[in-house]
Formats: C-alpha cells, sequence, structure tokens
C-alpha cells in the first residue's frame, strides 16, 4: 500500500510540474546574409540548426520588394521546420507557434532603429517576444576607442570623460527605443505574461565596462554606466548573458566583430587600429515565475577582428561554432529557458 502511495505521488507530481525547455535565438543577419557568398543559404541551415522555439533577426531589409521574412520561413519549411511571422522591416521576429497579436513598438525612421512585438501562447502561457535592432548612429563606446561615433573617422585622442561620452550616447535614438519597450513590457509583464527581447543594441553593457575591465579591449580606463542597460536593469529586467556568465572577464561574449571568413577584414571593422570587441547583441528578460534560465551560449565562431588582425578568442565563452559558412558579421545569442506548464 505504501509503495502504490508513493508511486501515486509521484505520477500526481509529475503531472503538475510539466516543464519544457525553450530557445531563444538572437542574430543580425548583415543584410539578410547577402554580404557574404552563399549567406542567404548559410543563414537557413544555421536556424534549422538553432531550432529556437522564437528568432530575434536584426538586419531586416526586404529587398527588391521581397518580404524577407516570409521569405526565410518559405525555405525554413522546405527543411521540415514550421515558423510563423509578420511584416517588419529593419528587425524580425519567427515564432514555432502561431501569432496571437503584432505590434509595433518603435518604427523606423530615418534609420534609427525599430522594435516589434509578438504575443504567442504556449499550453496556456502567454510568451511576449520583442525584437529590436537599436540606433547605430551617436556610437561613442567607439569615441573611447579613438573613431567617431558618428562618422568612425579616426579622432586625434581616445575620448575617455564619462559624462561627455553618456551625453553623446543620448544623442542617439537607442534610449527612447528602449523606453517604449520598457513602457509596454512591464505592462505585459505586469499581466503575468513572459516577456524576452533580443537584438543588436549597437551599445554595450554597463555590466562590461566595468573596474576589472577598464584595461581591456581598449576601454582606456573607462568605467560607464551604458544608458539603454542601466534603463533595462532598473527596471528589472535581466541580462540573460550575464546572469549565465557573471564575469566579463572570463567571459567577455563579444559578438562584434565576428570573423566572417567570406569577407575582407576591412569590411569587418569600423576602427580598424583598434580593438573594438564588444557584447552589443543581447537578450534580456523579465524574471517569472515559472521561467527559469537554463543555458547560454554565442552562436557563431570563435574567430574575432582585433585591430584588424583575425585572431580566435581565448576566453571561457561558450560558443555553437557555424556548421560550414558564418554568413554575417555578428555572433549571435542562443539562450536556454526551462519554463513551466
Amino acid at each position: 500500500m505504501k509503495q502504490m502511495i508513493a508511486l501515486l505521488c509521484v505520477v500526481v507530481f509529475s503531472a503538475c510540474s510539466n516543464t519544457k525547455e525553450m530557445k531563444f535565438l538572437q542574430l543580425n543577419i548583415w543584410q539578410e546574409g547577402t554580404m557574404v557568398e552563399g549567406g542567404y543559404d548559410a543563414l537557413v541551415n544555421e536556424l534549422v540548426r538553432a531550432d529556437a522555439d522564437f528568432v530575434m533577426l536584426s538586419e531586416v531589409r526586404n529587398y527588391k520588394g521581397t518580404r524577407f521574412c516570409d521569405r526565410i520561413i518559405t525555405s525554413l519549411a522546405e527543411k521540415g521546420l514550421t515558423y510563423y511571422s509578420f511584416y517588419s522591416f529593419d528587425s524580425g521576429l519567427l515564432s514555432k507557434y502561431p501569432i496571437q497579436d503584432s505590434v509595433t513598438i518603435f518604427p523606423l525612421k530615418d534609420d534609427h532603429g525599430t522594435v516589434y512585438k509578438l504575443k504567442a501562447d504556449v499550453n496556456g502561457k502567454t510568451f511576449c517576444v520583442y525584437t529590436t535592432h537599436l540606433d547605430y548612429q551617436d556610437c561613442s563606446y567607439y569615441e573611447v576607442r579613438g573613431y567617431s561615433g558618428k562618422t568612425w573617422a579616426k579622432l586625434p585622442e581616445p575620448v575617455t570623460n564619462v559624462d561627455t561620452l553618456l551625453a553623446r550616447n543620448v544623442a542617439s535614438l537607442r534610449d527612447d527605443a528602449i523606453k517604449l519597450f520598457i513602457a509596454d513590457a512591464n505592462k505585459e509583464a505586469a499581466a503575468g505574461n513572459y516577456v524576452i527581447i533580443g537584438g543588436d543594441f549597437n551599445e554595450p553593457s554597463h555590466l562590461d565596462w566595468t573596474e576589472a575591465t577598464k584595461d581591456s579591449a581598449d576601454h582606456h580606463g573607462v568605467v560607464i554606466p551604458w544608458t539603454v542597460t542601466t534603463l533595462l536593469e532598473e527596471n528589472n529586467y535581466k541580462d540573460a548573458y550575464r546572469v549565465m556568465y557573471p564575469n566579463p572577464v572570463t567571459h567577455p561574449g563579444y559578438t562584434y566583430p565576428a570573423d566572417c571568413k567570406g569577407a575582407p577584414i576591412k569590411r569587418l571593422t569600423w576602427a580598424p587600429e583598434s580593438d573594438e570587441r564588444e557584447r552589443i547583441d543581447l537578450i534580456f528578460y523579465y524574471p517569472s515565475e515559472g521561467m527559469k534560465l537554463k543555458d547560454a551560449a554565442i552562436y557563431g565562431p570563435k574567430g574575432c577582428i582585433r585591430n584588424s588582425e583575425r585572431v580566435q578568442e581565448t576566453s571561457e565563452d561558450k560558443f555553437i561554432e557555424p556548421i560550414d559558412i558564418w554568413p554575417t558579421d555578428h555572433k549571435g545569442v542562443l539562450t536556454v529557458f526551462e519554463v513551466s506548464f
């Protein structure tokens, strides 16, 4: 009798603790994979391999009147994977689950970036997934490395005054876009929905520019609370990669510039005489009951570009390396969450 009761308890517990691992991939696709020979097909193959539940894309251009997200889900269907999407420009979203709603949070204007949202039901849970490609202009972290954040022309010397850097940084519309995301996402989180945002932020994380890293990657002694990630942290959003790997010295997680073998070095660098390696491709989430971060990895090659040379990273970062051609100048981020239903 005791054995039967024990077995019944196990069965009931298992039924009440149904969990599922869900994967989220963020990737800047470098002009839809057009910058490298065979890039589009390589992109399709990498998306098939990642097999993510949700994909957040940057640099969706809809070239020649095409709808890129429609085209990519057709290509994925030919490989046996079913995804759903909607029309967007600059950034895009793919979902393995039917999309209940899609919203433009920050529309594209004068190439100052975008934020889009989709809502999907997964076993009775609502996921609100956002994609972003933030403004690439006024990138003052390049000024620390001795290059203009507007024209990328070489400066007489690096800019290291924090107040000056932050003032120039907020001249961009990155903070404007992320504030609109926060306003929308806070409502979704308050309603009990799961919230994830991923994208090419075109701005570093303040968690990477610390006392411990001030003498690495041409930071020139600068410790700085970069605006966008600071705003997210103040609103309780978590940087998935830094939650998984809190030490930016052992796990810098650089995502740009990637050593894309199919492109010449001069097309892979904006600051050719510096170490411009940076973690600008990010996934953030709102911590919610029933969703636990399980894993995170850099999705792309170990190779990077440093001072106009192709080198291999020697960090302790976890890489999921390309199967063949790597189609972009960025590396992506793949995160795995355990979700309870």
